[in-house]
């Protein structure tokens, strides 16, 4: 499509080279005599992937666009919710010609910075998946092991696990001996171990409501497996950490990040990923607080005004700088007064800990803009610096 919006052609391409060489011979048959000096603007509903690092790494202006944006768009030129392929395309396209302006490009981030998104994302969908499975191991126990949910306080510790995988039925679970449950929080580095172990064979044994012998089987069988995918889970999970830890110590910025409070090598490298360490990226502070999410939306229409949370976000990203916001409290002085003064003016625990996270989004981006560390009295001046 060129300027005035004339389709110049129309095709559908294969993936990996042989498609993204076909796009560039079609683009370089209609760029003129100056090849050079034409812009290519290309539109996308994704942000990685060798397609977008292939169009990048050709010069080409690529802008991601989001689905919600491309829905909201379609609707403009065709309300009866007709949808295709041909239609899609042709609506992206479009919609880079007319609103370049309002759309954000893809980041230039460095290669360093997307191994850290790569580690780190996989690293949190690890831990996502670790607490799904043992809120499946809960409800199962719940229906027909009653007893285990009072006599382990970690479904997901792996001395819960072993002793589950030994002793998946509460008849299996009442021959345990007291060598056997102290020989497993020996191995999960438990203390006061003595007490422990015999507190959970009195549980253990004590009576409790059960299922048919049948269905308690059939119960066991499940157990045993979402037993063994979260021991599997849990290994993967701290060896990612691991590989976390060393990607985000490769990077130049990995200092800085770490010197804000409430934030360690596994936190900050989150932050780092989600955020990206292109320099252009966000111009100001504010821009930096509406992508992470932490900034109000104000809607003012007449005489009304209203100012609400941001609930579409990056949810990985806010994860991140709520966690660095509830952590800064012990870490912090200058974050501690601010938390509690926003809960001296009527703020909930969570409002407060949100307007707490922006801040430390916005003092963030001054170190990274500066390249100095943290700072505490310059982060949280006093009223007398203020003043003066």
């Amino acid at each position: 499509m060129d300027a005035s919006g004339r389709r110049l052609v129309k095709a559908r391409l294969p993936e990996g080279v042989d498609g993204i060489a076909r796009l560039h011979a079609m683009i370089g048959e209609h760029s003129g005599d100056d090849p050079d000096g034409i812009e290519v603007l290309v539109g996308i509903e994704t942000d990685r992937g060798p397609w977008v690092a292939a169009l990048v790494a050709a010069g080409y202006t690529v802008f991601a666009i989001n689905p919600l944006q491309a829905s909201r768009f379609r609707a403009r030129h065709a309300v009866s919710g007709a949808k295709s392929d041909a239609a899609d395309a042709h609506m992206l396209a479009d919609m880079v010609r007319t609103d370049a302006h309002q759309l954000r490009p893809v980041a230039g981030d460095t290669a360093t910075a997307e191994a850290v998104k790569v580690v780190t994302r996989t690293h949190k969908t690890l831990i996502w998946e670790r607490t799904r499975h043992t809120q499946r191991l809960r409800h199962a126990l719940r229906d027909y092991f009653p007893a285990a949910l009072v006599a382990f306080d970690d479904l997901d510790a792996a001395d819960t696990l072993e002793l589950l995988a030994k002793a998946p039925t509460p008849a299996q679970a009442t021959r345990l001996t007291i060598s056997q449950i102290s020989a497993a929080l020996r191995r999960a580095r438990r203390r006061d171990i003595p007490a422990k172990a015999a507190a959970i064979q009195a549980v253990l044994r004590a009576e409790h409501l059960g299922q048919p012998d049948v269905v308690t089987g059939a119960y066991a069988v499940s157990v045993r497996a979402l037993v063994a995918v979260l021991t599997v889970l849990d290994g993967q999970v701290k060896a990612l950490q691991g590989q976390v830890e060393e990607h985000f110590g490769r990077h130049p910025a990995a200092e800085i990040i770490r010197s804000q409070p409430g934030l360690g090598p596994v936190l900050g490298a989150r932050v780092l990923a989600e955020f990206g360490d292109d320099p252009d990226r966000y111009t100001t502070a504010k821009a930096r607080k509406n992508y992470a999410g932490t900034s109000p939306i104000t809607r003012a229409s007449g005489k009304k005004r209203t100012v609400a949370a941001r609930y579409v976000h990056n949810d990985r990203l806010v994860d991140a700088l709520m966690t660095q916001a509830f952590s800064s409290l012990q870490a912090s002085p200058g974050a501690r007064a601010y938390y509690d003064r926003q809960r001296a003016r009527g703020a909930s625990h969570n409002a407060a800990l949100r307007q707490l996270a922006n801040r430390l989004v916005g003092i963030l981006h001054g170190c990274i803009k500066t390249g100095s560390p943290y700072d505490e009295t310059t982060a949280w001046p006093s009223a007398e610096q203020i003043a003066a």
